[in-house]
């Protein structure tokens, strides 16, 4: 077969053949019967019994099958395994849609896409000279690997459509080999890479799924962009280019400790600043006008230094309370710490804060150098403000608690340990806005990430890890990876520049929540803390033996001679205590870098996976799981989701019912408490508000020496205290972590109870006192002093 087909292949499974004598409830009735046939726990005569009850005049049979799936899919709260058999009526539902286009294979559904104008020539040139063999590649049986939520964010979300009426042209498989066959140079690259997404063992991230082999193939995730100049036209260039970025699907972090501070003289008006606020108003509403087509908000993070001069009224721009002239709702914050700060708050010393346009130096100095110069500059008398440390770092709790904004970044730490940072001009001024990447900046060079995840879940079997498939994965992903650097779309210069110069890669991981639950460990155990990071370990090495292997095939990355990697120093090197089991391998590694070089500066970023972790079924990146039944709302709607592994072990030992179904419910997802649940279950299948979170930051902890980059690590408190935060971040950044993310000070969503009898709220009794939707700041107690004086006793870190 030769060139692209424009009719139903012949060797594809057709639609479903129907008889003339059945109407469109027997049709329907039949396929929910040969759907939930070998699903356990599935009463497909109830099912239909239901909607046979709701028939109306004309119903058809795709509206009949719509209302199947709404109604197997309201079910999953009781009987997870409804999960799949919604699933498996949705694929029906596209394969019915796409069929409607002519589309009933891979061929047929890239010449429809072609036709509409959606495709790059050279993917399709690609699909063209390998048609019959690409083809053959498709694994139509692995839709059944999806869950509902997972394939119904696909189907809503990432399938290509007809640009008028909206019809998906491809089918879920066919869209990830289309996603695999736009980063792969043969027939073999792009069945290795489909085969990994199809058994969802690995995904790359949300704008490689959505462009991959598109027109403008966007293929990165996020963009960090330095602090513009302190001069008009820097700042609104900066606001030019967050646009471009942010347009074609990218994250921004975006630096901005280089502009002066409110109060600040204008030579040239004779006049004063107002400082950073008016500007980042601006920024706030360009974020918000721009929606990334639809399929994803616009989003920033600005990170500003903790000695600027404006660093208070910074902490107060997500306020709800205040002047509305000078907050930003859209925008997210996060503090850019020196230790020398920490080292004040510890040692109750004051804190300078300076004006940017009197001490310039300070923007591009970490470490020793920084400490010098902010010293210099105190001596020097120009410290236009001082305060005591621990007021500012307790104002920076109280911002934590009443937003879960302004992350905690430590930048000295971030500096220290970058391969990037060799070279003194070479300098990390900010993260991105997940707070995973750590990047080279300035104002040339919009550093740039992408990323892509493996699944821990699908390399987990009851005997325990699969490390041996694991390393297999690795060793794909870093290449397809390292591959979409040269084929991506560069909204700017300043990105391509600094992306091609540096070669920087993002591998992560998710579902390592769902690993603990199938072997039966607690999160914070150190079985658990053992695995992990023995994991990232072997994450870690097999990327930086492909990244060397990349570079004696093809060349080392432009900027090798400026990393610590030249010098012979690797990531590991900078930890000491790190838990380190593949010594020869290391050495041996070591020795291939100093030979051929690096393809990519850095490798290993573990980013939030929200979007990916769905479409997978597993938990998100390294997060404990928020509540064992809660409400997730997306773009793609409302769904109900339970914790799959919990269930199966409550039905192994023949707990499940209904009255502990809505015991769990009542209790908002917790299983603490409730008599009916063994210890050894409650203690396992514990919330991340339940976990003390010191568990969460030494997991994190032991994994850093493995990760060159940085993690995304929430933190959660369902009753924040000043004293609680300020001894938990004080640990994080003790025990060496380079950064944090958000503070979760309450669910995410809240799942509905009015289905909840009021006999089983009468013999349940839940002992969970649910988090509080509100934050009462009054009610937060200023026991800042105590906790850090005494950190031991702090219930965060316990």
């Amino acid at each position: 077969m030769t060139g692209l087909a424009t009719t139903p292949s012949a060797t594809t499974t057709a639609p479903q053949q129907r008889g003339p004598e059945q109407g469109p409830a027997a049709r329907i009735a039949e396929r929910i019967r040969v759907h939930a046939a070998g699903l356990p726990d599935v009463d497909a005569e109830k099912v239909i019994a239901q909607i046979e009850a709701g028939l109306w005049p004309g119903a058809t049979e795709t509206a009949l099958r719509e209302r199947a799936v709404e109604i197997t899919s309201a079910t999953v709260a009781s009987e997870p395994t409804y999960s799949k058999l919604a699933a498996r009526l949705l694929a029906e539902h596209i394969a019915e849609e796409t069929a409607g286009e002519g589309v009933t294979s891979f061929t047929t559904s890239i010449a429809a896409s072609r036709d509409n104008g959606l495709l790059a020539p050279e993917l399709i040139a690609f699909v063209e000279a390998n048609a019959a063999a690409l083809d053959a590649v498709v694994d139509d049986a692995a839709d059944d690997r999806f869950e509902y939520f997972g394939l119904r964010t696909v189907y809503d979300r990432y399938l290509l459509r007809h640009p008028e009426h909206r019809t998906v042209l491809e089918r879920p498989q066919y869209f990830m080999l289309r996603v695999a066959c736009g980063l792969s140079q043969s027939v073999e690259e792009a069945a290795e890479l489909y085969r990994l997404m199809s058994a969802l063992a690995y995904l790359p991230s949300s704008p490689t799924l959505f462009n991959s082999g598109t027109r403008r193939a966007q293929l990165s995730s996020c963009f960090l962009l330095d602090s513009p100049k302190d001069e008009l036209d820097s700042i609104y260039e900066r606001y030019s280019q967050v646009a471009r970025l942010s347009k074609y699907a990218g994250g921004i972090g975006i630096a901005w400790s280089r502009v002066r501070s409110r109060g600040s003289l204008i030579r040239g008006t004779n006049g004063h600043s107002n400082g950073i606020v008016p500007w980042l108003r601006t920024l706030d509403s360009s974020v918000a006008a721009v929606n990334q087509g639809g399929r994803r908000k616009g989003a920033a993070c600005v990170y500003l230094a903790t000695w600027h001069a404006d660093i208070e009224e910074f902490l107060e721009l997500r306020d709800n309370t205040g002047d509305v002239e000078r907050r930003t709702h859209n925008l997210n914050l996060a503090n850019w710490i020196p230790d020398e700060f920490m080292r004040r708050v510890e040692a109750d010393a004051q804190w300078s804060l300076f004006d940017p346009k009197e001490t310039p130096e300070l923007v591009d100095l970490w470490g020793d150098a920084f400490d010098e110069a902010y010293r210099a500059a105190e001596a020097a008398g120009k410290a236009r403000k001082t305060i005591a440390a621990r007021e500012l770092y307790g104002r920076m709790m109280r911002t934590l608690a009443q937003t879960g904004n302004g992350w905690m970044t430590f930048s000295d730490t971030a500096n220290r340990t970058s391969n990037q940072t060799a070279r003194k001009e070479n300098v990390i001024h900010l993260s991105n806005l997940c707070t995973e990447i750590l990047e080279v900046t300035n104002d040339s060079e919009t550093a740039v990430c992408n990323l892509g995840s493996v699944n821990l879940a699908e390399h987990t079997t009851p005997e325990g890890f699969d490390f041996d498939r694991l390393e297999t994965t690795v060793r794909s992903a870093v290449k397809f990876l390292d591959r979409t650097i040269d084929l991506g779309f560069y909204p700017t210069a300043e990105a391509e520049k600094a992306n091609r110069k540096w070669r920087p890669i993002g591998l992560g991981c998710m579902g390592l929540a769902d690993v603990f639950f199938k072997l039966k460990l607690a999160f914070d155990s150190e079985e658990a803390l053992a695995l992990s990071t023995a994991i990232a370990e072997r994450i870690a090495l097999v990327a930086f033996e492909t990244s060397t292997g990349l570079a004696e095939e093809l060349g080392a990355h432009p900027n090798f001679a400026e990393t610590r990697a030249a010098d012979g120093v690797l990531h590991i090197d900078h930890y000491p205590n790190a838990r380190i089991t593949l010594t020869e391998r290391w050495d041996a590694v070591r020795g291939r870098i100093a030979e051929h070089g690096l393809r990519n500066s850095l490798m290993i970023a573990i980013a939030p996976t929200a979007t990916i972790a769905s479409i997978a079924g597993c938990a998100e990146c390294i997060e404990p799981v928020v509540s064992n039944v809660f409400k997730r709302e997306t773009l793609s709607g409302e769904f109900l989701q339970v914790n799959r592994h919990l269930i199966a072990e409550l039905k192994e030992r023949g707990i499940w019912s209904e009255q502990v179904r809505q015991a769990i419910v009542l209790a908002e997802g917790s299983v603490q408490g409730i008599a009916a649940i063994p210890a050894d279950l409650q203690e396992r299948y514990r919330t991340a508000w339940e976990l003390p979170q010191r568990a969460l930051i030494d997991l994190a902890a032991a994994r850093t020496p493995f990760i060159d980059q940085a993690q995304s690590l929430n933190l959660f408190q369902a009753s924040p205290t000043i004293g609680k935060l300020s001894s938990m971040y004080r640990y994080a950044w003790q025990q060496g972590l380079k950064t944090t993310y958000y503070l979760r000070s309450r669910p995410a969503t809240r799942i509905n109870q009015t289905t909840v009898s009021a006999q089983a709220a009468e013999t349940a009794q839940p002992e969970v006192q649910a988090p509080r939707t509100e934050l009462d700041l009054e009610a937060i107690p200023a026991d800042i002093a105590c906790s850090l004086e005494n950190p031991e006793s702090c219930e965060a870190c316990q």
